[in-house]
């Protein structure tokens, strides 16, 4: 009995330190906004001497999807603050409170960070530092990431309106007036800015001045962004249909029925021809550019967030808490992560990848760091809650198995 006992303590002891917390070198540049750039690839190749650790950052309320620039990690929360971490240790560099809650991620540009609220305000900060530079109200809340493009920020607010402000200033430059809310995040290409609205439409407008270049009706909510490649721009609505659309006029190209609904913006890789994107069906989902040919479908659970490629594979989170690294030819699982451990899972943000590093928040506050090429997680709080839960439940089977003892005992003795 006192060797099980020993077994058991020590076995506890190896769950409290066994989480490993070296990363190794990565490769790595910017990711300066949603989706990564201008045209929302949610793609990066590029080298760096990154080499940094696994890490766990607390804070509060629901986060946003992060952006890196110059190695500091950017993210918003439902409870209004945008933070700043340094992205080798999870360290905090500074927090702004904005006025009300964040639910869109920030964008770097320049020596700036900028970031919509919940107050109706967009918020323009010295990346820096986090003091505030200039900031201008709209007429409801933001929930839209913005895009910056050759000095200007375009964005959408719940007032149904697609702003450009200056970024020098704020001033405005132009704005569009749809017929409700814009969540959508705008992409910017070939002289236009590309978004959807809560109306069903998804717009083209003129990047100068903000006229209507065209509009194509869906039937239902727009919320995800565009992803453009060339003249061919690919979004999904609430009402299952995915859309391959000539970015020139509009005209449909192909579409694929996912029937359920697409809060999931779609990721290219242009290289092998393929559009990923994921929906409330509990698949993730591989088509062809070319023409929505059915390449590969993988049960993830719902797929609410937006994925990111790394290497030869895609990152992808759930809603049900897991982080998934599959095979970008085939959707054959590479690895997987949950911070949650099943028992305090939550929803994850859209996964930014930094090298072989994945960085994502969920919906209790935190931001984790994970390394692929170690298949290393975040050293998770929950692990010890878990522990802590096998412990009591090891603890009340003993008391269970003496009381049990006891009580045959005593029967014994009374006979």
């Amino acid at each position: 009995m006192v060797e099980k006992k020993n077994i058991f303590i020590g076995f506890i002891i190896a769950c409290f330190f066994m989480s490993p917390l070296a990363i190794a070198p990565a490769s790595a540049t910017d990711w300066p906004m949603f989706q990564q750039d201008l045209n929302h690839s949610a793609y990066m190749d590029e080298a760096s001497d990154f080499n940094p650790d696994a890490w766990l950052f607390q804070t509060k309320g629901i986060l946003t999807s992060p952006v890196i620039s110059d190695k500091i990690l950017y993210f918003g929360s439902s409870s209004g603050l945008l933070n700043a971490l340094n992205l080798n240790d999870g360290s905090e560099v500074w927090n702004y409170q904005a006025g009300g809650n964040i639910t869109g991620s920030p964008v770097v540009a320049g020596s700036d960070v900028y970031v919509g609220s919940g107050d109706s305000y967009l918020y323009a900060l010295d990346k820096k530092t986090g003091d505030e530079l200039w900031k201008y109200k709209t007429g409801n809340a933001i929930e839209s990431s913005p895009a910056v493009n050759n000095g200007v920020i375009y964005f959408g607010s719940d007032d149904q309106r697609l702003y450009a402000l200056n970024t020098t200033n704020g001033t405005l430059d132009w704005e569009f007036q749809t017929t409700n809310a814009i969540k959508s995040s705008p992409t910017v290409s070939n002289g236009s800015v590309f978004f959807g609205s809560d109306d069903g439409n998804i717009y083209s407008v003129n990047i100068t001045n903000g006229t209507q270049n065209w509009a194509f009706n869906t039937g239902n909510a727009v919320e995800t962004s565009p992803a453009i490649n060339n003249t061919t721009m690919y979004m999904g609505t609430n009402n299952g249909n995915f859309y391959a659309l000539n970015t020139t006029n509009g005209a449909i190209l192909w579409t694929y029925n996912f029937n359920s609904t697409i809060k999931s913006s779609a990721v290219l890789d242009p290289n092998d021809n393929t559009v990923f994107v994921g929906s409330d069906n509990g698949n993730f989902t591989a088509l062809d550019m070319r023409d929505g040919t059915l390449k590969w479908s993988v049960n993830t659970g719902n797929v609410e967030s937006t994925a990111a490629l790394m290497g030869d594979n895609i990152v992808v989170t759930s809603t049900t808490g897991t982080v998934y690294v599959l095979n970008k030819y085939s959707g054959t699982q590479a690895w997987s992560y949950m911070p949650g451990y099943y028992l305090f899972n939550s929803p994850l943000t859209s996964p930014i990848v930094y090298g072989d590093d994945i960085l994502a928040g969920d919906n209790n506050g935190n931001m984790y760091a994970m390394d692929f090429s170690r298949k290393v997680g975040a050293p998770s709080m929950y692990l010890y809650y878990v522990a802590a839960i096998i412990i009591v439940i090891f603890a009340g089977l003993i008391a269970l198995r003496v009381l049990m003892g006891r009580r045959r005992k005593k029967r014994i003795n009374n006979k």
